[in-house]
């Protein structure tokens, strides 16, 4: 992990964590100056931060697309999005792209939980397999109960899995 970046990025999911499991929301007042700061700080010498603009702007850049992705197919939020451009421009692609795949692996297993204590296990498999799959079918977004607009819709708090994928990457990185 790059010297300064751990702290401010342990605060900031702890504070995305704690809004999107209250309102599932996680509020720009929060990512936006995450994200500049993370920007601006990617200037500062590289014993400082470890990574330079140029990386700053590819793991932002990497967060972007791989979560707006997610976020045009109706799986995901765009405070999640935002959140993970910001988490890219202060650690960078390389452990980005770790922070993401952990996160995954974290939020599956959290959906599996999520859907069996709330009963509805084979609705979770059904629904993740029409957003997978069944994309060609539609036109530029999901069906209508699969949005996270849609009131009715189980929605799941996707911060703490980005929170726990992204700290776990941080072991990967430490040294």
């Amino acid at each position: 992990m790059h010297s300064i970046a751990w702290w401010p990025t342990v605060l900031v999911l702890a504070v995305s964590t704690f809004t999107d499991l209250r309102s599932r929301r996680i509020p720009n007042w929060l990512v936006l100056p995450f994200l500049a700061v993370g920007l601006v700080v990617s200037f500062a010498p590289k014993d400082w931060h470890g990574i330079g603009i140029g990386q700053s702007l590819e793991g932002m850049g990497l967060g972007l697309l791989l979560f707006g992705i997610l976020a045009f197919m109706g799986g995901m939020g765009m405070g999640d999005v935002k959140l993970c451009a910001a988490l890219g421009a202060w650690i960078g692609p390389k452990q980005l792209f770790v922070a993401l795949v952990l996160t995954g692996i974290v939020g599956g297993v959290m959906a599996i939980g999520w859907a069996v204590t709330g009963g509805f296990l084979g609705e979770l498999f059904t629904g993740t397999g029409d957003l997978l799959f069944g994309w060609k079918k539609r036109e530029r977004r999901a069906e209508e109960e699969h949005t996270l607009s849609n009131p009715r819709a189980r929605k799941m708090p996707y911060a703490p899995a980005i929170a726990i994928g992204t700290l776990m990457s941080f072991f990967a990185f430490a040294g």
